[in-house]
């Protein structure tokens, strides 16, 4: 079985770094988005590649552990992603580092007991991991970051969906498309990793082992399923401009304008009365 995982790991890795290579090379306008994309993959391929490094160091390690948590980068690098491809004028901003804040607190929660001790400490930390708070603080804080970010990409969509409708892109529901089943099968696989986790803080940790070789083999048909996607749709990948606003918007903003054009018509009325009233 370890063979096999191995050789399933080896071929995900191979495709996953294939497309990010492609997708940092290709000539195109929309390089942002590619580039997000790219360390998307990477960071997935750095993920999934634990069968193989289990197989080569001899126990925990600090940068095993820091591999393990940059699982918490993954997600926000999906949602800027999408937001890159919705919207044509999306440019890096600094407050995109706020993105790392679940990153730096798992990081920060495992100093004391794991990144600032010995082997020996840390060997009886990952064998005791069940009772370890800091790592189930870690786990929980994963659960969140999971629930919050496609909570927020959905909307995303919906609302991204709507101004391709009002503003006759149509070519631009392609986009959307994609971005709503790329959407819909990280929720159903990220689902299935909580599920993992929550059995792995159980009286049942088997199925935790047994649901991670499933995670591991399902990565390689969703990791096929972008290459084909990117390969046979060079197109795909059009967007709108994020300064367009929903008709809804625009409704509501007309409503706050007509009172104070009300007003200003009310005093330019009282100021000629008050004129007039002096002949």
């Amino acid at each position: 079985m370890d063979n096999l995982l191995s050789i399933v790991t080896i071929i995900s890795l191979f495709i996953s770094f294939f497309l990010a290579f492609f997708l940092l090379t290709v000539k195109t306008e929309h390089k942002i988005s590619n580039r997000l994309f790219a360390f998307f993959l990477i960071i997935t391929s750095i993920d999934i590649s634990e069968p193989l490094i289990s197989q080569i160091t001899d126990g925990p390690s600090n940068l095993g552990m820091f591999r393990t948590l940059l699982a918490f980068l993954q997600i926000p690098a999906f949602y800027l992603y999408v937001l890159s491809v919705c919207y044509s004028d999306f440019k890096w901003k600094p407050k995109y580092l706020v993105h790392l804040l679940p990153f730096l607190i798992a990081n920060l929660a495992l100093v004391p007991r794991f990144y600032s001790v010995d082997l020996a400490s840390k060997l009886d930390f990952i064998v005791n991991r069940q009772n370890m708070v800091e790592l189930q603080f870690t786990h929980w804080l994963f659960h969140l970051q999971v629930v919050v970010y496609f909570t927020a990409v959905f909307l995303l969509l919906r609302k991204a969906k709507k101004l391709y409708l009002e503003n006759n892109s149509g070519e631009s529901l392609s986009s959307y498309h994609w971005l709503f089943q790329f959407t819909s099968v990280l929720t159903v696989f990220y689902l299935v990793v909580i599920l993992k986790n929550i059995f792995k803080f159980s009286d049942y940790p088997y199925v935790s082992d047994w649901i991670k070789i499933g995670i591991l083999v399902s990565q390689l048909f969703i990791i096929c399923w972008y290459l084909y996607k990117a390969l046979n749709n060079p197109g795909l990948f059009r967007n709108i401009d994020s300064k367009l606003k929903l008709v809804s918007d625009l409704i509501l903003e007309e409503k706050k304008i007509e009172p104070e054009t009300l007003n200003e018509d009310l005093l330019k009325l009282k100021k000629y009365m008050i004129d007039e009233s002096h002949f």
